[in-house]
């Protein structure tokens, strides 16, 4: 018998979320890749201001391709924190409106400002 899919929706108020969001609590962060560099490591700029040498697990790399200006979620090291991370979760367009329209993030922040919270 086949698996059941994952559910993967929360609820936040009376609204139910199907888009994923960082877990705070872990440290994770909203990112947008500014650079490839190749064998799975990305530049990404971070909502936090600083900018990290992400690395794409192996479970993303070969699901997912990711290219420069992806909205990310990046779940920074212990040892290395400001200077290296994972990226754990990609975007798709439509989830980056629905972050925009329910001001998760902003088009300063996805253009190379600062996201301030």
């Amino acid at each position: 018998m086949a698996g059941k899919k994952k559910n993967d929706r929360h609820v936040e108020g009376d609204e139910v979320i199907r888009v994923p969001l960082p877990d705070r609590s872990k440290g994770q962060l909203f990112g947008v890749i500014e650079q490839a560099l190749g064998a799975g490591w990305m530049d990404v700029r971070c909502e936090d201001g600083k900018v990290r040498r992400c690395r794409i697990p192996g479970k993303l790399k070969r699901r997912m391709w990711m290219r420069v200006g992806d909205v990310v979620i990046v779940q920074p090291w212990p040892v290395q924190s400001d200077e290296r991370g994972d990226i754990v979760y990609r975007y798709t367009r439509t989830q980056v409106d629905w972050l925009l329209r329910k001001g998760k993030i902003t088009q300063d922040f996805l253009s190379g400002g600062e996201l301030l919270f």
